[in-house]
């Protein structure tokens, strides 16, 4: 196993000028003002390991702002993340294909990054004075973006590392920097028709995610994993979405409840079930550019249930 500082570390490569917000067909470059149900970006740091792994020792560490110093240095091409809580130093770093930038998506067969050969992408994870030789291992990234300085201003990533073979036990880490959540997750019942009683989580690595108006209320669309999903959401008649309240819903809205028609492989000629929004954000024209909600729908009365959850940088 390597003692840090036993190899030369590489320097990270040089970017020219680059500002991006990649893979998203949005963006939210910043949240609304503090206020109840705003969503607030995230800074923090977690990791587990499994018995036998050389880095984290088979423990875990978790991590936010508030209890740690958390930086990002470099850029859309190598990046590195520390996090420094008293005498505890763990750093992440995670460099794209050389030649090319970092965006959202899953990078594979990534080796040790300031000795990765060929097309292959680079992590490296050390802390505690331990690190690898040799690293095999992966990472995701949900969402990135530089200033135009090409400085890496947001980050939201995961990792799994193995040290010295593919076989070693791992180390499975998460990194977010000023990062807001964007996902959509769902439990279709058997029987349910939209669903096909599946279970599916899309992220950033993996789908486009987009949120336009529609109506009174939004059409929410995500497009990844062989799938695509969109969600129509209106308020109750003469009404707003307020952030922290649970709707009854049906298919279009009406006084006292929310319009509510998810479709995934196929939708509803009547739905019936319940709409919650747990975080909303507006710009100054009352547009909402940041949404969170759960929702259960119901197809033409039956028994069966859709189960969602919606994050939109929020």
């Amino acid at each position: 196993m390597r003692i840090r500082g036993r190899h030369p570390r590489g320097p990270a490569a040089l970017l020219t000028c680059v500002t991006a917000a990649l893979g998203l067909t949005a963006g939210l470059a910043q949240p609304a003002a503090a206020a109840d149900g705003t969503p607030r970006a995230v800074t923090a740091y977690r990791h587990t390991s499994e018995a036998g792994d050389w880095v984290g020792q088979g423990g875990s560490v978790a991590l936010t702002a508030s209890t740690a110093a958390i930086t990002v240095d470099g850029t859309l091409e190598d990046l590195r993340f520390q996090v420094r809580a008293g005498d505890d130093l763990w750093t992440v770093e995670l460099a794209a294909p050389r030649g090319d930038t970092l965006r959202p998506g899953v990078y594979r067969d990534a080796e040790r990054a300031p000795f990765r050969t060929g097309r292959s992408p680079g992590l490296d994870v050390d802390g505690q004075s331990r690190g690898c030789n040799q690293v095999y291992g992966q990472f995701s990234v949900h969402q990135i973006e530089a200033d135009t300085a090409g400085r890496v201003t947001l980050l939201d990533a995961a990792y799994t590392q193995r040290c010295e073979a593919a076989d070693a036990p791992a180390l499975k880490g998460v990194v977010k920097f000023h990062a807001l959540p964007l996902s959509f997750g769902y439990v279709s019942d058997p029987g349910d028709y939209p669903g096909q009683g599946r279970t599916n989580t899309h992220t950033g690595a993996t789908s486009l995610f987009s949120l336009r108006p529609w109506g009174t209320g939004l059409s929410y669309d995500v497009s990844g994993k062989r799938e695509t999903w969109n969600a129509l959401l209106t308020p109750p008649t003469g009404e707003t979405f307020t952030a922290g309240t649970t709707y009854p819903a049906r298919r279009s809205s009406g006084p006292g409840f929310a319009g509510l028609d998810v479709s995934g492989s196929g939708g509803c000629n009547e739905t019936s079930g319940t709409l919650t929004v747990t975080k909303l954000a507006r710009d100054d024209d009352g547009a909402v550019t940041a949404f969170a909600a759960t929702f259960v729908q119901h197809c033409e009365g039956a028994e069966p249930a859709l189960r969602g959850t919606i994050h939109y940088y929020a």
